[in-house]
């Protein structure tokens, strides 16, 4: 008996050193947060994203990283119209419309995928990459099978940038004889 009250005890004060660590993050979920795609993007949310590690939020659908949320991710965002005239940006095979706003927040949502989802990297504060971060997201994104492309306008693997074909196929010389 004691035993079991020792370790309920252990336990209980695990899971308060556990749940204690930072305030939860408020956030607004999206109009299909509950798509059974983000629960399945949610479930694969890695515990660090550009470094910074990962936090509780409030919302279904959602994950956020970093001491003040640098980093924030919302599933089940409007999908973004084929005709789009923001830039994209290939990060390990998904596809990525951007948005610069001021003091160096970038939103990143997926293109050609539904549910969408957008990744908001504030870079003001603290050394969040939005590169590094949408690497970071790509395992837990993937699950949504993407239905459309976007010409980007640069395309990144790990991390890095990859010479991608160009769209005018380069001439074959004739044969000499």
């Amino acid at each position: 008996m004691r035993a079991k009250l020792g370790l309920a005890a252990a336990g209980v004060v695990l899971l308060g050193l556990l749940s204690g660590c930072a305030a939860t993050v408020a956030l607004t979920p999206a109009h299909d947060d509950t798509n059974a795609l983000c629960g399945t993007v949610v479930a694969l949310l890695p515990d660090t994203v550009s470094t910074l590690s990962k936090r509780l939020t409030n919302a279904q659908g959602t994950g956020a990283w970093g001491p003040n949320a640098e980093i924030y991710l919302r599933c089940g965002v409007a999908v973004p119209d084929p005709t789009s005239t923001l830039p994209c940006v290939t990060v390990q095979g998904i596809d990525w419309l951007y948005n610069a706003l001021p003091n160096q927040i970038y939103i990143f949502t997926t293109f050609g995928r539904n549910p969408a989802v957008a990744v908001t990297v504030n870079s003001k504060n603290v050394k969040a990459d939005g590169n590094a971060a949408l690497t970071d997201l790509a395992e837990a994104v993937a699950p949504i099978k993407a239905t459309h492309r976007c010409v980007a306008d640069e395309t990144l693997q790990n991390g890095e940038p990859v010479n991608t074909p160009s769209a005018t196929p380069t001439p074959t010389p004739a044969p000499t004889n």
